[in-house]
């Protein structure tokens, strides 16, 4: 396992953009043959209810630019106060250049901040802020601004029940630099790249090009209805990945970190689904009302964004006032990947959520 620990380093502020479109199960009564006991009981188990949605033509870097222009301001930032920008999306406006780039530019930054893109999905918050971390205290940048954003409703087809439903869109702006007082910060990071074709769109890239057939919808044995270049998921075994390594990854990590469980404020995951995440609870025997889980029911399954978000719109208020918070994230997913940070959150400047259609 890639473990690691850093020390003077700190997360000083998080914003998080959705979309003002929100769209309820409830209403989608249809994509269910009519059946409302379904729906309801998929409310109850898997926490399924109103996810926010991009309208065409709005992308994760118009989600995560937002953001980071409110974090900026909030922060009283310059653009030539920003050495590196990292972004994370498995949904990027083009294959070529990288979004970290294209934010760049639009955001005004510097020729001397470095630009790169990460591609990863619901563990890419996670991985995002461990190569901050790693810029930060190899001396060479101050101050890095991490981007993490994706719109996964653009890849579901909208007649897949099974996931349809369950995916909305989000991008965030986190600002990650040196601290002059203690800060510490442990990492781990997994990977079981074994299991790739569990969370996959199979065609539209080099190895399955698009074409005529790949864009062809199919109907499965469930009743889903997908072509070959929209997101499948096979829900079954995501599940038994998730609560078998979830539970060794934290217990792991705050081992390796000599902490006690206990001792963890908030337990702030990647927002797959209410049944997922309680799970998890019970198996580590944690506290539910440590663990953050209305985001997903709120805004839906958001990918690389769903950890700020959870932070911003769970957290926010609380995280901004005096104290010291211990707080493990962890995310978990396409890949198959994991990642963990377990760290220290101070009184940030700003950890808020915004709405896209109502920001400055």
């Amino acid at each position: 396992m890639a473990k690691c620990s850093f020390n003077h380093v700190k997360i000083s502020g998080v914003v998080t953009c959705v979309p003002s479109l929100e769209k309820c199960i409830d209403d989608e009564v249809d994509l269910f043959g009519g059946n409302q006991k379904q729906i309801a009981r998929l409310k109850k188990t898997i926490g399924l209810d109103r996810r926010r949605v991009v309208e065409p033509g709005t992308t994760a870097a118009d989600l995560c630019e937002t953001a980071a222009r409110r974090l900026m301001a909030a922060m009283d930032l310059l653009p030539t106060h920003i050495d590196t920008v990292i972004c994370v999306t498995q949904t990027p406006d083009y294959s070529q250049p990288c979004n970290a780039a294209v934010l760049h530019g639009r955001l005004d930054l510097p020729k001397s901040c470095a630009a790169l893109d990460v591609n990863l999905g619901c563990s890419g918050y996670v991985y995002g802020l461990w190569l901050a971390h790693m810029m930060v205290s190899a001396g060479g940048c101050e101050r890095v601004l991490l981007l993490a954003g994706d719109t996964i409703s653009q890849i579901v087809n909208p007649k897949d029940r099974a996931l349809a439903p369950l995916f909305g869109d989000g991008g965030s702006a986190t600002l990650v630099q040196r601290s002059d007082v203690e800060a510490q910060a442990w990492f781990s990071l997994q990977t079981d790249g074994k299991g790739f074709d569990r969370l996959i769109v199979p065609a539209g890239g080099q190895r399955a090009p698009s074409s005529r057939e790949t864009q062809a919808e199919v109907v499965d044995d469930a009743g889903n209805v997908r072509s070959a270049e929209n997101l499948f998921m096979d829900g079954a075994e995501i599940f038994n990945f998730s609560i078998v390594e979830e539970p060794k990854a934290v217990l792991d990590l705050v081992d390796y970190a000599e902490v006690e469980l206990d001792a963890v404020d908030y337990f702030v995951f990647h927002q797959a689904n209410r049944y997922i995440l309680s799970n998890i609870a019970k198996r580590l025997k944690i506290d539910p009302s440590k663990v953050p889980m209305q985001t997903v029911e709120r805004y839906g399954n958001q990918s690389s964004a769903s950890i700020p978000s959870a932070l911003c719109g769970e957290l926010g208020e609380e995280l901004c006032s005096p104290g010291t918070r211990r707080v493990l994230l962890s995310g978990f997913g396409v890949g198959l990947s994991w990642a963990s940070v377990l760290l220290d959150l101070s009184q940030l400047s700003v950890c808020e959520l915004v709405d896209f259609a109502t920001s400055d």
